[in-house]
């Protein structure tokens, strides 16, 4: 994606065409059941203990980036929860 996404921003920089690379890390979405094959319990298990991000969370990344001002391109942003570290070290409370 981040290939992609540089490739897109270099082939258009002639352009007033933005490309921003939202990644998001845990989000809780209906993507998760899928993902379990319907198995709603697993797919809980994985936000068990802490707050994810909501789809409407990401969105509103979207949104921000979308709105700057013409002369402004956000690259990239890596909007995580609170209690996300890294791509493999949350905290799950107690």
């Amino acid at each position: 994606m981040k290939a992609l996404s540089d490739g897109l921003r270099i082939d258009l920089v002639d352009t007033p065409i933005r490309v921003t690379n939202v990644k998001p890390g845990l989000v809780e979405t209906n993507f998760s059941v899928v993902r379990y094959r319907g198995d709603k319990r697993a797919a809980d298990n994985v936000y068990e203990g802490l707050r994810p991000l909501t789809g409407d969370d990401v969105a509103e990344v979207v949104y921000f980036a979308a709105s700057l001002p013409e002369h402004i391109q956000i690259a990239e942003v890596l909007v995580m929860p609170t209690n996300q570290a890294t791509g493999t070290i949350a905290y799950r409370g107690k």
